[in-house]
């Protein structure tokens, strides 16, 4: 691969087909043409708690790292929102409910394993699932407040909602700026550009697993 590129490019690039496998997962295709029930959109918001509390577990330590660090931003956690939407989902009792599928659990434990030794590695993670949720994330709010009468940017859906954030497409190129000025190169740039395409190719994962869990038939409310 010809690594002379902008970082920003060589990682969208080098994910296309990961990413087209997860964006149209049967999970989530079922899911977003409402084909699937509002108990299928708990358990995914769920298994996203998981991903998300290794993502930020970590946050603290890496916001002064010098790789990682330029994306650890307060406005992004999403920790919080999702405890507000499986409380609104699954009622107060929702952490007694509360399990990983095997693959969200391997998906949550690679972040940490990142997120402990290998910086730029962690930066792919939280580029792979952040960024996503300020893109196509949008599409599933609008869907979900429709198809389960959800309340508006409100309590179920508070996951997309970045309220930190005035100006997404501003946002977004900014991080893409700072993706660009990683200090890669060499052999690094492969080894990043694998894990990228490991994150998306998790994420699918999790998907099979929650549609092997939900099918059309059996979840539609």
């Amino acid at each position: 691969m010809d690594t002379s590129a902008p970082f920003s490019t060589l990682i969208r690039a080098a994910t296309e087909q990961q990413h087209n496998e997860a964006e149209h997962s049967t999970f989530m295709r079922d899911l977003l043409t409402g084909q699937l029930g509002v108990e299928a959109f708990y358990r995914y918001t769920a298994q996203l708690w998981f991903v998300y509390a290794a993502l930020e577990k970590h946050s603290a330590a890496l916001a002064s790292d010098a790789i990682a660090g330029p994306f650890v931003k307060p406005e992004l956690a999403r920790l919080a929102s999702l405890e507000a939407d499986l409380a609104h989902l699954g009622g107060e009792n929702w952490r007694d409910e509360l399990t990983a599928l095997p693959a969200t659990a391997a998906y949550a434990a690679r972040i940490e394993e990142c997120a402990g030794d290998w910086p730029a590695g962690y930066v792919v993670h939280h580029y792979t699932r952040y960024l996503g949720d300020l893109s196509g994330g949008q599409v599933i709010r609008g869907t979900a407040e429709k198809l389960w009468n959800l309340p508006k940017k409100g309590d179920g859906v508070r996951f997309y909602v970045f309220e930190g954030i005035a100006n997404p497409a501003a946002f977004k190129r900014e991080y893409r700026a700072a993706l660009d000025q990683l200090p890669l190169d060499g052999p690094e740039v492969d080894r990043v550009l694998d894990e990228a395409r490991r994150a998306f190719t998790m994420n699918t994962d999790m998907f099979r697993e929650l549609a092997a869990e939900h099918s059309p038939a059996s979840s539609r409310t």
